[in-house]
This record gives C-alpha cells, sequence and structure tokens, in this order.
C-alpha cells in the first residue's frame, strides 16, 4: 500500500482552506453594503444609509428593484405587482417562487385571451353597426314607429285675453283720449277710401 506523502495532504488543505477563502470572500463582498437587505425594504433603508449622494442613491435602489420583484405588505407577507395586467399577486417572500412565476404568467395569458375577446367582440359590433347602416336606404321608411318628442303631460290650454271695457267717464284723461284716437282713426279711413 501506498501512503499518501506530507506534501500531498499539504496540498488539498491549502486548496480546501484556498477555497473557502474564495468563497467566503464573494460571500462577502455579496453580502456587504446595501444588498445585504433580506428584502426590497430592507435593501432601500440600508442604500439610503449607505449612500453619499443622490446619484449613488439611485444607483443602489435601482440595484434593490432589480434584486427584490415583491414589496413588503403591512400585515406581513409580500406582494409583487405586475404592471403588464395593472395587478397584484400576494407571493411568500420577497421574489416570486417558481410556482408563483407560473400562477402569474397563466394569469397573465388568461388576461392577453380575454383582451383579444373583447378586442374581437368588439369588432364585430363595428362591423355589424356599419352593415346595419349600409343596409339603410334613405327613401325607405323605417318599421319602428317615428320618434314623438311631444311632452308626455300636455300643457294647459291658455285661457284667451278678454279686455273688459268700463264706460267712459266725461272729463277723464284716458276718456278724452279715446275719443281724440278714435276720431283720428275714421278721418284717416274716410280720406282713404275716398282716394281710391
Amino acid at each position: 500500500m501506498h501512503k499518501p506523502g506530507k506534501g500531498a495532504g499539504w496540498g488539498v488543505a491549502i486548496a480546501i482552506a484556498a477555497s473557502l477563502g474564495v468563497a467566503a470572500a464573494w460571500l462577502g463582498h455579496r453580502n456587504s453594503g446595501p444588498r445585504a437587505g433580506r428584502d426590497y425594504e430592507d435593501c432601500a433603508e440600508e442604500a439610503q444609509a449607505n449612500s453619499s449622494s443622490s446619484v449613488e442613491y439611485s444607483k443602489l435602489i435601482t440595484h434593490c428593484g432589480e434584486r427584490f420583484a415583491g414589496r413588503r405588505k403591512p400585515g406581513g407577507g409580500y406582494t409583487y405587482f405586475d404592471f403588464l395586467q395593472n395587478r397584484t399577486f400576494d407571493i411568500t417572500g420577497p421574489n416570486p417562487t417558481e410556482a408563483e412565476s407560473k400562477k402569474i404568467d397563466r394569469s397573465y395569458m388568461e388576461f392577453l385571451g380575454a383582451q383579444r375577446r373583447e378586442m374581437l367582440l368588439s369588432d364585430l359590433a363595428k362591423a355589424q353597426a356599419n352593415h346595419e347602416q349600409a343596409g339603410f336606404e334613405p327613401g325607405r321608411q323605417d318599421a319602428r314607429a317615428p320618434l314623438v318628442l311631444a311632452p308626455k303631460i300636455p300643457l294647459p290650454a291658455r285661457r284667451p285675453f278678454i279686455k273688459r271695457s268700463r264706460p267712459c267717464e266725461d272729463g277723464s284723461i284716458s276718456c278724452t283720449w279715446a275719443k281724440l284716437t278714435a276720431a283720428v282713426k275714421n278721418a284717416f279711413a274716410s280720406s282713404a277710401g275716398s282716394n281710391r
């Protein structure tokens, strides 16, 4: 049997230590700064605390949005907003699981199908209206009853205005004026009749 030498054991140990060091450095770098948040809200708080300018904050908050699709709900749990459907979905963690992603995708396919059906029904209704309008001839009477614009409750009939005459009192201005205008009318009427 061949016994491994001390040099081979040290080489394996050094390789393992180096691998662990690289892994620790990678994990440490990955979890350092604002990226260490457990969800979008934690990441956003860390971004605000660790940024020295608005430009840096914008970059960090954009990175938070890329890492976490879900947003924390006030009562607990997370919600995912799908802007294509303009709708939210409840999810279990800060990012949708594979099953939740499939459910969201199925819902989107149903959404597209419903939109397509609505569009087809709308196009069909327009085509039918155009067909009916094209079939209507201007000289032809419509079989439907004519449109009546009369009020349903008839207005009360107006009473005729009756001028009541009072006997004329001598000496009053109104009586004198009435006699004078009647005399002038008669004079013009008689002169007009004689000129013909």
